[in-house]
């Protein structure tokens, strides 16, 4: 039980928010109402299919090929930072850090340079937590506000891009950080790609994107899921993070209850009102971006700001973004590790940038 809350600490402050809002609004016809089954259908198929890449070997394949050119120091966190970027608008953050973070790790087995291995993994994982924003299947909570909201491409497009690409430039302008001295990499032999898995997975992958872009019904998306899993490999479904769905139907209960208690909604609601923006980005400082979404999005209608503010509040603490733990759980594990040190280089970061960010937005 103590691993299972330590591995999963926000699951289990969902549960336990959820039971105690049903001690105030006890089950009854209304609570179906509450999940929002769309979104756990695309986040589940979704999951599948990049658990499939991966085990089609295409994340390995297209870092190899990145690599190659990668001699100095520097010019290997630009490959990493831009690899972090651009695959966590397709596979999220979570999965793009989960790939890139360990290569980093093992690429700097024998590089007496803590510093820069700390700088590295650092921008890594403001560049995945950026990247994402700009799609609405790069992360958990656009993939529920993009359909919440019922927004359309253009109207996320409008609202995320200049953001991130001004993130981006920020990230980018701190990879000087990094020294220019030489490496060398031994690099192994390349794998070869699994040609069916990875077919089969990429039409699921794009089955996904059409049922976010409405398309596609969403009950499509999981027949598709399930059958291709079934037929390809089975065990890929064993890899999908049912602690992340479980999270979220125990926060659409969580939310849906308080929504239904006056008192407590008129203090959001009031709380909130105009201040969108400023309020989720603060409020995913202390209880991460994903939950903040989900509870705030019950009190206002401005999904616009909620959207932006939630994915700018992914930096700043550690717990802001999931994905920034996980970062920090692979470097901690490491060989030499010096998480201290890594804190506050992350601290430092993460709260500039998020100033930064919140500022640009609030004057435009």
């Amino acid at each position: 039980m103590k691993k299972f809350i330590r591995s999963q600490p926000v699951l289990v402050i969902a549960f336990i928010a959820a039971a105690l809002s049903m001690l105030a609004v006890p089950p009854d016809r209304e609570y179906p109402g509450y999940i929002n089954r769309t979104v756990l259908i695309q986040l589940f198929a979704l999951m599948t299919a990049v658990a499939g890449f991966r085990s089609a070997g295409i994340f390995e394949k297209v870092t190899a090929y990145m690599l190659k050119e990668a001699g100095t120091l520097r010019r290997l966190g630009i490959v990493f930072v831009v690899l972090c970027w651009v695959s966590s608008m397709l596979v999220t953050n979570d999965v793009a850090l989960l790939t890139f973070v360990p290569l980093t790790l093992l690429i700097y087995t024998g590089v007496k340079d803590e510093k820069s291995r700390i700088i590295t993994v650092v921008l890594e994982t403001a560049a995945a937590n950026m990247g994402s924003m700009l799609t609405p299947i790069g992360n958990p909570q656009n993939i529920f506000l993009y359909t919440k909201y019922h927004m359309s491409p253009w109207e996320f497009t409008s609202a995320m891009l200049p953001t991130g690409l001004l993130s981006m430039g920020i990230i980018l302008t701190l990879t000087r950080l990094l020294p220019g001295t030489s490496l060398e990499t031994k690099q192994e032999k390349e794998g070869s790609i699994l040609k069916i898995p990875a077919i089969a997975f990429t039409i699921l992958f794009m089955i996904c994107l059409s049922s976010v872009l409405r398309l596609t019904p969403d009950w499509v998306c999981l027949l598709a899921a399930l059958i291709i899993a079934l037929i390809i490999d089975p065990k890929i479904l064993l890899k999908v993070d049912y602690a992340l769905l479980a999270t979220f139907v125990c926060f659409f209960v969580f939310v849906g209850n308080i929504a239904r208690i006056e008192p407590v909604r008129d203090f959001f609601s009031g709380m909130i009102g105009g201040r969108e923006l400023i309020v989720s980005a603060l409020l995913s400082q202390f209880i991460s971006n994903v939950p903040a979404a989900v509870m705030l999005s019950g009190f206002t209608d401005n999904g616009r700001e909620l959207l932006l503010g939630v994915d700018i509040g992914g930096l700043g603490t550690i717990i802001a973004s999931l994905a920034s733990l996980i970062s920090f759980q692979i470097y901690r594990k490491s060989e030499g590790a010096q998480p201290l040190r890594y804190m506050k280089y992350f601290s430092v970061t993460g709260f500039a940038m998020l100033a930064v960010l919140l500022g640009v937005n609030m004057i435009l």
